[in-house]
């Protein structure tokens, strides 16, 4: 049996706006909003959704005004990887080399592949890196 993940749920502040980056960064589309998510389709498979509603809040037991901060780490290829990285760059983004050193405006090295890690609009870490 092959195991897929189909979505992972973000807490944000404002889902709309949340995705809307996200998507711009890494080159990809918002669906159209219907019902509690602003989904953002990495694949044929999975979702990153965006919540902010009191549904959600009660699901994933959040209070907007007081975030905790997550991590999300995506592989992707070299020449993505540049594209995401102008994109931060042009967004005026703090970056970073590492998961602890994410403001000191570096590109990391990791297993021999690039590593690159910012906070989105809800002070999520987002980790991109092209060597697993």
């Amino acid at each position: 049996m092959a195991i897929k993940l189909d979505h992972v749920i973000v807490p944000s502040k404002d889902k709309l706006a949340s995705a809307q980056l996200f998507a711009e960064i890494f080159g990809l589309e918002v669906k159209p909003v219907e019902g509690r998510f602003a989904q953002v389709p990495i694949d044929e498979n999975l979702t990153i959704d965006f919540a902010d509603d009191e549904h959600t809040r009660d699901i994933l037991h959040f209070v907007p005004e007081k975030l905790e901060s997550h991590h999300y780490a995506f592989h992707v290829s070299d020449e993505e990887f540049d594209g995401i990285f102008e994109q931060v760059k042009a967004k005026g983004l703090v970056y970073g080399s590492g998961p602890t050193t994410d403001t000191d405006g570096k590109v990391g090295d990791r297993h021999g592949g690039k590593a690159l890690y910012f906070r989105e609009l809800n002070g999520h870490l987002l980790e991109v890196l092209t060597a697993q």
